[in-house]
C-alpha cells in the first residue's frame, strides 16, 4: 500500500471512449487490467466520467456543416469539435463494464454544462469554472497523484497539467494510458506535460 497521500486518478475509461465507441481510443480497453491492479495500491482513488448533454457546444453536430475534429473558436478559446460522445445517461457514457468501479472513492463528472467543454478534472476549458476535485483532494491530504486513463493527449494531459500547477506532485503512467494522436497531438501533449513538471513513467 501507498502511503496515505497519494491518490490515483482514472480518468474517462467509459464505453464511449473504448473500441466500438462513437469516439473510441486505439487499444482503450487494453489499459483496464493495469488500472484494476493499481487501485489496491491507493488510499484515494477517483474516476471521471464524460457526462455530456445532447446538445452540447463541443459536438460538431451541432454546429451545422462542421466536420468532426475541426476546430472552432469559443468564447474561452479554440475548441475540437467532436463526434457525439458521452451523452449523459447513455451506455456510451457509462463506464466500461471491465473497469473496477467499487473501489473508487469519488466519481468526478465533466462537462456536464452545455456551452463549455471540460478536459481536465479539475477545471473546466476556461480554466477558471473548478470540478470541485483539488477541494476534496486536498480534505482528504493527498499531495501527490498518478493519472491513468483516456485520453493521454487530451484529458489525461490536461488534468496532470492543471493538477501541476495546482502544486501537487504528478506522475503519469502512459502504459496505463492511451491516446487520440490528432495531428500530433499526443507530442505535444508529452511536451506540455514535462514541461509543467509532470513526471512521465512507463
Amino acid at each position: 500500500m501507498r502511503a496515505s497521500n497519494e491518490g490515483l486518478i482514472v480518468i474517462d475509461v467509459q464505453n464511449d471512449f473504448c473500441p466500438g465507441g462513437a469516439l473510441a481510443v486505439a487499444g482503450g480497453d487494453e489499459i483496464i487490467p493495469r488500472i484494476n491492479a493499481l487501485m489496491d495500491g491507493f488510499a484515494v482513488k477517483v474516476l471521471t466520467q464524460d457526462w455530456h448533454p445532447a446538445d452540447h457546444s463541443s459536438f460538431a453536430a451541432n454546429h451545422p456543416g462542421a466536420a468532426p475534429f475541426s476546430l472552432t473558436q469559443m468564447p474561452y478559446g479554440p475548441q475540437v469539435l467532436w463526434p457525439v460522445h458521452c451523452v449523459e445517461g447513455t451506455d456510451g457514457a457509462a463506464f466500461h463494464k471491465a473497469l473496477r468501479t467499487n473501489p473508487a472513492d469519488l466519481v468526478i463528472r465533466k462537462g456536464f454544462r452545455a456551452a463549455i467543454d471540460s478536459y481536465s478534472a479539475f477545471f473546466e476549458n476556461d480554466h477558471k469554472t473548478p470540478t470541485g476535485l483539488e477541494g476534496y483532494l486536498r480534505s482528504r491530504g493527498v499531495t501527490d497523484l498518478t493519472f491513468t486513463g483516456l485520453a493521454t493527449d487530451f484529458c489525461v494531459a490536461y488534468s496532470a497539467i492543471d493538477a501541476a500547477r495546482l502544486g501537487f506532485a504528478v506522475t503519469v503512467l502512459e502504459g496505463a494510458c492511451r491516446a487520440i494522436d490528432l495531428n500530433g497531438s499526443l507530442a505535444a501533449a508529452l511536451n506540455d506535460m514535462r514541461a509543467a513538471g509532470v513526471r512521465l513513467e512507463a
